[in-house]
């Protein structure tokens, strides 16, 4: 049963076709109008590093992770070419066996070019399946995977820019489905991305560097898992941070982030009254239309494009609406000697808008050419499915020559 509650909660994450629920439900007297999309496991943050800073990722240092954040930061890479690999176990509350993998790399092609790519796989475990009548129709792994291939270039001594693409698969649809085994929904995307890195400057008596970065992600095609399509969780990030060398020793970064879905926002229907005037369960009907009537907000079933030009100025509830749909994450990093980093940060989401709301930690080892870094969530509420978050990252990088070593009058990527 859990199992299958966690399917369901999965797929309640896909846009509901006439949003009459969401609207109505009140929290201390506010309207819940989060915004759904399908293939949600595209905005779980895939790696342990920027997952214990709060989900900040988009001006943080370049990794063998950037494609998800922020693909154009590869090109300010200090290394030729490295791999990772992130393990993060998913809603361990409900169910003990939901995973999501993610795989990662990139190369240099040249002083100011980069290739990367990356497989994330959302595993959701497995169902016993039966019919209407209790009899077995077998067990289902339902999964999902995502598969990119990325480029940056470097534009200018301190601005690079990149792009990938992006193939999803999802399989969540493929149980039985009125007798009738469903198919795998599929469509493609694209991350278009910037990244700028200051010139070294003085902040008080410390040398300091200035980064900043957006990223428009998932940028795409609807999914079609019936006869409907939903949109995917097209993304705008935008973001800035600063890091520090309090000396020869030590280095302290701090970032911020900014994210907002490009998706439209669910409207506020008009419903039939009964005699005493109250509002009921079903929908006024357009007869010239046959659509639900709005009373407040924009119809969401549009084409992509005006879907996400739309989703500045659609919310039902206005201007303040529309800000409650920017999420901020913030982010520390320590780093001492090169060697070991402490991190911490916080994600905050309203809880009009969806309500995910926890600090994180992790640490982090780097030795010689090896990688090692840990994170783990902690919810603001008790009982809350993301308790117990951990991810676990194991990352190489590698110079060309085999020499891993700052070269003199190079810059290291953990230091300004």
């Amino acid at each position: 049963m859990k199992r299958i509650l966690t399917i369901a909660a999965v797929l309640s994450f896909m846009k509901p076709s006439l949003a009459q629920i969401s609207t109505q439900q009140l929290l201390d007297g506010k309207k819940l109008n989060p915004i759904t999309t399908a293939v949600p496991f595209l905005l779980i943050g895939p790696d342990s590093k920027q997952g214990a800073m709060g989900d900040v990722g988009v001006a943080t240092d370049p990794d063998v992770n950037s494609i998800h954040w922020n693909g154009s930061k590869m090109a300010f890479a200090e290394k030729k070419f490295g791999a990772g690999f992130t393990v993060t176990p998913w809603l361990r509350l409900l169910v003990p066996d939901i995973n999501l993998y993610y795989l990662s790399g990139y190369g240099k092609i040249s002083k100011k070019q980069t290739i990367g790519t990356s497989l994330r796989y959302f595993s959701l475990g497995s169902i016993q399946l039966t019919d209407n009548q209790g009899n077995s129709l077998g067990e289902y792994r339902p999964n999902e995977f995502a598969w990119d291939i990325a480029f940056s270039q470097i534009l200018s001594k301190n601005f690079s820019m990149g792009v990938a693409g992006r193939f999803i698969n999802s399989g969540i649809s493929r149980a039985y489905v009125n007798g009738n085994q469903g198919n795998a929904a599929s469509t493609v995307a694209v991350d278009l991305s910037g990244f700028y890195k200051s010139d070294e400057f003085k902040l008080g008596s410390k040398k300091t560097v200035a980064t900043a970065g957006f990223a428009f992600t998932n940028i795409g095609g609807k999914i079609r898992y019936s006869t409907r399509r939903d949109f995917i969780p097209m993304n705008m990030r935008l973001g800035g941070g600063l890091k520090t060398n309090i000396d020869d020793y030590n280095t302290f970064g701090v970032y911020l982030d900014f994210n907002k879905l490009l998706v439209p926002t669910n409207p506020e229907y008009k419903y039939i009254l009964d005699a005493n005037g109250q509002p009921t369960n079903s929908l006024q009907i357009d007869p010239a239309t046959n659509a639900p009537i709005i009373e407040k907000g924009k119809d969401p079933n549009v084409p992509v494009v005006q879907g996400m030009l739309q989703s500045f100025g659609d919310a039902p509830g206005g201007v303040k609406e529309e800000l409650q749909e920017i999420n901020i994450c913030t982010g520390l990093e320590y780093w001492y000697n090169k060697t070991f980093a402490v991190r911490a940060g916080y994600f905050y989401e309203p809880k009009t808008k969806g309500a995910r709301q926890y600090f994180s930690m992790g640490m982090g080892v780097r030795y010689s050419v090896i990688n090692i870094d840990g994170s783990y969530l902690i919810p603001v509420t008790i009982n809350n499915p993301l308790q117990r978050t951990w991810r676990i990252s194991l990352s190489f990088e590698f110079d060309a020559s085999g020499k891993n070593k700052t070269e003199p009058g190079a810059t290291d990527p953990n230091q300004p």
